[in-house]
């Protein structure tokens, strides 16, 4: 079974703590992930290791990415919203010319 083809099984706490060790299993094969419901509300779920990592990693980048947003706000914090709004206006018509967007300041 491909990770394509591997399906998401949910299930109630009850189930899941009744047949653990063959749900470990199944997981670890690729066979299946398992969405554990508490009271009908999802709480937990069983993945690969390789999952988790895959998560895990998805959280770093996007972290990364947002700090990177972030400082290049930066660099235009001292232009009108007005003027922003215009120059974005403009880009969505025109299509996008970065050599004709100039910051406020240079990054460092």
């Amino acid at each position: 079974m491909t990770e394509q083809e591997r399906t998401t099984q949910t299930m109630k706490i009850s189930e899941v703590k009744a047949r653990l060790s063959s749900l470990v299993n199944e997981v670890y094969r690729k066979e299946t992930r398992v969405l554990v419901e508490k009271a009908g509300i999802p709480v937990a779920a069983l993945v690969t290791v390789k999952d988790l990592a895959r998560l895990t990693q998805l959280e770093h980048e996007k972290s990364a990415r947002w700090k990177a947003l972030e400082t290049i706000s930066l660099a235009f914090e001292d232009v009108p919203l007005e003027e922003l709004e215009a120059q974005l206006d403009r880009i969505a018509a025109e299509g996008p010319q970065l050599d004709d967007i100039e910051p406020t300041r240079k990054l460092a």
